[in-house]
């Protein structure tokens, strides 16, 4: 073994490198162990776990399930050879699904934890806290509940202090990193939404968000990012023909900016708006408003037939 992450010649990996290989997260990697059985079977000569080949072929069959729309429960039990688990009754979810709603009991303490994390500029425990939250809880849940509320009053603190906008940046960027750790679904058939901001908006957490949300439901997306000119978006709708498009904006003049218009005259994808700057903006009949990550995640599935 070369200590980074590289193969066993012909036998075992790593369980880094096997997160990079799938395009998951190790923690998800260790909640799968923990939860379905699916962890590494080999040890080194020095006692260290590594993945074999067998155990690679179920892990890519269980993301392959997640992709196709199964819970992981029932992708495991699949990649095992086992009978499915037994559909949850209506309204529950298994966690880190789309997860089991965050009561007070655990949003508090994971939210103050995460302010004194953000206060210490302490990154590294941002991002371990966000990957447990998405792991636990699902994107929607974590967002909603946690990471909406915290990125809110750390921005409110540096507005009255004056000073702090480091922890800000710091925990959106941790943030960001566990969002970026759910894998993507394999892209199939249509494009199901293509996300963006508006002309001069720069914030892209959001999105990234919703983008998350989309892949833990098997949709597939793409995000054009931040201050994207208007005729470049009409040139990648054009380009993918989404079933969908959705365009963030928090202020009404970067709203403005935004060909709706054209959008929904020339394409037959669903013309989606979120954030605050679309509040005074009347738009074109037939656009979505969704008033939350869950109801565009709603939107875009919708889009799609599901």
């Amino acid at each position: 073994m070369d200590g980074q992450g590289g193969a066993v010649p012909g036998t075992a990996w790593t369980p880094g490198a096997v997160a990079r290989m799938l395009g998951v997260s190790p923690t998800t990697l260790r909640t799968w162990d923990r939860r379905y059985g699916l962890g590494p079977s080999s040890r080194t000569s020095g006692n260290h776990r590594r993945y074999t080949t067998e155990d690679l072929e179920r892990l890519r069959r269980v993301v392959a399930g997640i992709a196709k729309g199964l819970a992981p429960a029932a992708a495991a039990a699949t990649a095992l050879g086992d009978p499915p688990p037994p559909e949850p009754p209506p309204g529950a979810a298994e966690p880190g699904d789309g997860g089991p709603g965050i009561g007070a009991a655990d949003a508090k303490p994971a939210r103050r934890g995460f302010l004194r994390a953000a206060h210490r500029l302490d990154e590294p425990l941002m991002r371990a806290a966000a990957v447990d939250l998405i792991t636990r809880h699902g994107v929607v849940e974590a967002w909603q509940h946690v990471f909406t509320p915290v990125l809110v009053e750390l921005g409110r603190r540096a507005a009255a202090r004056g000073r702090g906008v480091e922890a800000e940046h710091l925990a959106s960027a941790a943030i960001l990193h566990a969002l970026r750790g759910v894998p993507f679904p394999d892209e199939r058939g249509r494009l199901a939404a293509l996300l963006s901001c508006a002309p001069d908006e720069q914030h892209v957490l959001p999105l990234e968000a919703l983008g998350a949300a989309l892949s833990e439901r098997g949709a597939t997306w793409r995000n054009l990012g931040a201050r994207l000119p208007a005729l470049a978006l009409l040139d990648a709708v054009d380009k993918l023909r989404p079933a969908s498009v959705v365009v963030w904006a928090h202020r009404e003049d970067i709203a403005r900016q935004v060909p709706l218009d054209e959008l929904v005259d020339r394409f037959d994808a669903v013309v989606t708006v979120g954030g605050a700057g679309w509040g005074a903006v009347t738009t074109p009949p037939g656009v979505v408003r969704p008033t939350s990550v869950e109801d565009a995640v709603r939107v875009v599935l919708e889009a799609t037939g599901r």
